[in-house]
């Protein structure tokens, strides 16, 4: 174990190192934790658990001796490089020089089977549930550790504080999940469409990771690229830096050799083996366990996150039904960035208020903080879809266009191209997508909620793919996609008996055979948004059964693998979609002066 000491702050104020992103909701905190202690770290600090196995994990703390409360992060991605400030997608553990100067230890943690911690890596089992729960009681129990714990990080690091909240460690305080998937099974399969474009690179980049140790993540050459990515105004670029180009990060990696096991047979299990709900996606699905949660939980997501977490914010705050406070931000365009910087006053409010028992006014006025992107500024509401929402619902017209009306009844085609046919596309083939659009809207449309597409149509395969998406068209044609929806057609039961409101429940663990010609009823759900249609623009249903052509628009440069074959998909007028609308008043009581 070394030990290494270091000065420097981060914050928003005057010659500190300017976090990127947006730091609050709004809101104006008071008795916050000011930066008044330099900082040690001790690193590759050997954290027994209780069947033997041990965690590596850097403890960075307080230079000085004392006890202080303590924020632990764990993932499968290199403890070693959550200080670089490179914009990658897995440099999400926080700011450690933003927390530890304002009296905070911050435990970084490699979760088993990665960073050279013992024992083969998981995936969200229930393994790694309990070695949260002796993470997170080891660090109570340590010298410099005051007995109250907290939990922060984004993304893989938001989903092992769940974990170990489900485990009830005597010493969790409050955790502060953002970003967070609770079921597995949705961010890997879309309804049952493989995530391949994030699963794939994503499991081949913890492999290439977890084959190298310190001689790689603590050399000279990281060193370097540390000073630079640290300047000011090279830091500043990546404030901007969105999910897409994470993604593409990862792809070239894939190019990286790495061992097989077990990274190539997690892959199998999620593409091949398992691809509809059964005991191996139980397992990693916490959403029936999280009323076992009884601690303080701060949610939160960015409404651009469309196919990885935003899916799992709502479900998992309302699943939260044990949890003496749960507080949600959902933030706007360039929201969260990496390397995972926005919200950490936020943060400081909320560990400040649980951890050393503070008034920080993180507690006042509505739980749920929200931007709606189009307007500006925050506003607020106590439940969720918020009070006032109602449903509007628009006719897929056979004409082409998306209004109340159905118009005359008919019906629109399109082919899914489908792989291994041995045929190139004609200029004769139906198209392989079509689309909806209203006509220019007279007032704006502010949609705050769930959306759904009641979908009635036929295939000629006994099995497709149905692929939404919901675009802002702006009056000069440019098109924004906003959110998306995704069913396998043969998983397309719904729970008729889940209690969530709003979007339907797919039960996606039996498989249908679609009747091949005859007109099926769907219900798609689209991931739940916000947004506001400005007056002049239009809204646009994009359908289409592939979505890997270049020139289909999807969210984040997130793609699927093919479901079926090729197949002639049509869709009827009857079909519908459920928007939640608010009034469009820039008045309305919801909005939050900053």
């Amino acid at each position: 174990m070394t030990r290494h000491k270091s000065v420097p702050c981060a914050g928003v104020d005057p010659g500190q190192r300017q976090l990127n992103g947006p730091q609050t909701t709004g809101r104006e905190y008071r008795n916050l934790s000011q930066p008044v202690h330099l900082t040690r770290r001790d690193d590759d600090v050997a954290v027994e658990l209780r069947d033997g196995a041990r965690l590596l994990a850097d403890v960075h703390r307080p230079d000085e001796d004392g006890r202080f409360p303590v924020l632990v992060s764990a993932s499968p991605y290199p403890r070693q490089l959550q200080d670089l400030g490179a914009p990658m997608g897995f440099i999400e553990a926080g700011a450690t020089d933003f927390f530890v100067p304002r009296g905070y230890v911050h435990v970084i943690a490699n979760v088993r089977g990665t960073g050279g911690s013992d024992g083969t890596f998981g995936f969200f089992d229930e393994q790694e549930r309990r070695d949260m729960h002796d993470l997170v009681e080891w660090a109570a129990a340590q010298p410099w550790s005051d007995g109250n714990v907290g939990m922060v990080g984004i993304s893989y690091f938001a989903m092992t504080q769940l974990e170990a909240a489900t485990q009830r460690p005597e010493h969790l305080k409050a955790i502060f999940p953002v970003a967070v998937t609770s079921d597995l099974y949705e961010a890997a399969r879309h309804h049952g469409l493989f995530n391949s474009s994030f699963l794939s690179p994503f499991l081949a980049m913890v492999g290439i990771a977890a084959g190298h140790g310190d001689s790689l993540w603590r050399g000279r050459l990281l060193d370097a690229a540390r000073h630079v990515l640290a300047l000011p105004h090279v830091h500043e670029r990546f404030a901007t830096m969105n999910g897409e180009a994470a993604v593409t990060i990862m792809h070239e990696a894939m190019r990286l050799h790495y061992e097989p096991h077990p990274w190539d047979d997690l892959w199998q299990a999620v593409a091949v083996d398992h691809q509809a709900r059964d005991e191996w996606w139980d397992e990693r699905n916490l959403l029936p366990i999280l009323d076992q949660v009884e601690v303080p939980v701060y949610l939160g997501c960015d409404w651009q996150n469309v196919p990885l977490h935003l899916p799992s914010t709502f479900p998992t705050m309302a699943a939260l039904t044990s949890s003496p406070e749960v507080r949600v931000a959902m933030l706007g365009e360039f929201g969260l960035t990496w390397p995972w910087e926005s919200l950490h006053v936020e943060a400081l409010a909320w560990f400040d208020h649980w951890l050393k028992g503070v008034d920080t006014g993180i507690l006042d006025g509505p739980s749920i903080r929200y931007v709606l992107p189009g307007t500006d500024g925050w506003r607020a509401a106590e439940q969720w879809p918020p009070a006032g929402t109602e449903p509007a619902e628009l006719a897929l017209r056979a004409d082409g266009v998306l209004a109340a009306d159905e118009g005359d009844v008919g019906v629109r085609s399109y082919l899914c191209p489908g792989p291994g046919l041995g045929r190139l596309g004609r200029d004769t083939d139906p198209p392989s997508s079509q689309s909806w659009e209203t006509e220019p809207l007279g007032s704006a449309l502010d949609l705050v909620g769930d959306v759904e597409l009641r979908l009635d149509g036929s295939t000629t395969a006994i099995d497709s793919a149905w692929i939404v998406l919901l675009e802002d068209v702006a009056p000069d044609g440019t098109a924004e996609t906003i959110t998306q929806g995704w069913l396998q057609a043969s998983l397309r039961d719904v729970d008729e008996g889940a209690s969530r409101p709003g979007a339907p429940e797919l039960a996606c663990r039996t498989p249908r055979a679609v009747p091949a010609g005859e007109v099926v009823s769907y219900r798609i759900p689209l991931v739940t948004n916000a947004r506001r249609f400005a007056s002049g623009h239009r809204l646009r249903v994009v359908v289409c059964s592939d979505d890997r052509p270049e020139d289909i628009p999807v969210v984040m440069a997130f793609r699927h693998a093919p479901a079926g074959t090729t197949t002639r998909n049509t869709i009827h007028s009857s079909s519908r979609l459920v928007l939640s609308v608010l009034p469009a008043d820039p008045s309305d009581h919801s909005r939050v002066q900053d």
